[in-house]
């Protein structure tokens, strides 16, 4: 069967405007009144997801989505990374930062590997079907870039290549070791002079 599969990243938070990695934050004061703003934008659909992050929940209520929290969309494990900038953890460890950006099955921080990461959303993608062949899922720009990777059948390295802005959309249809993908569209199109 044929899944329509829509990937709405989460809207902005500290730790993304202070390039950390992800840890669990809740979504800042601009992201709330974005993603209140792009509230009845989103496509409807029978099954609506929500990754189990609180920056994830959030936008899903925001968003009037009444969705159940997927553990499978977890955003990526960086274990003892988690809640640190990215250039605090360059200075204090630049061959590991090394390592996780140059081989994708590295793993220093403790957590996930890329190829973990690709592979867990790449399970969970090629096992859904929704009640009507659709679903919504609000999902870390991690976990959307992994289901980008394996639905393309991309080589690991090409994760760094994708980005995911915030209250982004992403679709990927088709099935497991066939799927089309449509990119970083917004929901709809954001106010005139304004970017979401």
């Amino acid at each position: 069967m044929t899944v329509r599969v829509m990937l709405v990243s989460p809207a902005m938070n500290a730790a993304l405007r202070e390039a950390r990695f992800e840890g669990d934050a809740p979504l800042d004061r601009s992201g709330r009144e974005r993603a209140r703003a792009a509230a009845g934008l989103v496509p409807e659909t029978g099954l609506a997801l929500s990754g189990p992050s609180e920056r994830c929940r959030e936008t899903a209520a925001a968003l009037g989505l009444p969705a159940r929290t997927e553990p499978a969309l977890s955003g990526w494990d960086m274990a003892r990374w988690a809640g640190r900038a990215l250039d605090e953890v360059a200075a204090a460890e630049p061959a590991a930062v090394a390592a996780w950006l140059g081989d994708p099955s590295a793993a220093p921080h403790g957590g996930e590997s890329l190829h973990g990461l690709i592979g867990r959303i790449g399970g969970w993608l090629d096992a859904l079907d929704g009640p009507d062949g659709t679903v919504l899922a609000v999902a870390e720009a991690a976990v959307v870039r992994a289901a980008v990777v394996h639905g393309l059948g991309l080589p690991a390295r090409a994760f760094w290549r994708l980005d995911v802005a915030p209250l982004t959309l992403t679709e990927l249809s088709g099935r497991s070791g066939r799927w089309n993908v449509a990119l970083g569209r917004p929901p709809a199109r954001p106010p005139v002079g304004d970017t979401w």
